[in-house]
């Protein structure tokens, strides 16, 4: 996997990570604190600038309300309809 495909993953992941949070009318900041993580962490997420750990994304996953899986599954389908 070429470099530039993990960023666009990373971006998408932050995509699915802000869709998960707004449609739950939580702030960054709520979410940082709910799964025990930085603010500005949230935000570098989001942007698709870091990328979490297996342990970080169940975090947020409890955090929002679902599961790590449904995180990955989601990001990884949108992936794959952006592929074509």
């Amino acid at each position: 996997m070429a470099s530039t495909e993990i960023t666009d993953i990373g971006k998408i992941f932050g995509e699915v990570l802000r869709r998960y949070r707004s449609d739950r009318n939580i702030s960054q900041e709520e979410l940082a604190h709910r799964a025990e993580v930085d603010r500005t962490f949230v935000s570098r997420l989001e942007r698709g600038v870091r990328q979490p750990t297996i342990t970080t994304l169940i975090g947020l996953g409890q955090a929002l309300g679902v599961s790590a899986a449904d995180l990955v599954q989601e990001t990884e389908k949108e992936y794959l309809r952006q592929r074509g």
